[in-house]
């Protein structure tokens, strides 16, 4: 049996035990935090990423009238 497949995604009752681990761990009242801020960081994450891919075709768009005026 390969390693690789015991790493697969958790099915339904695993993502139900995760839940409730979650929920005893953090209580009722912080989830909500708790999401919110990994909402806060997803759209931060997002927003660099759409920034870098923005400088980076500005710099091929740079370099391709650099090489056309050549």
């Amino acid at each position: 049996m390969k390693p690789l497949l015991l790493l697969s995604m958790p099915g339904g009752s695993e993502w139900l035990l995760i839940f409730l681990a979650v929920l005893l761990l953090f209580g009722g009242k912080k989830i909500p935090e708790l999401m919110r801020g990994i909402g806060s960081g997803i759209r931060e994450f997002n927003r660099a990423k759409s920034d870098v891919q923005q400088q980076i075709e500005d710099g091929i768009k740079e370099d391709k009238k650099e090489a056309s005026k050549k």
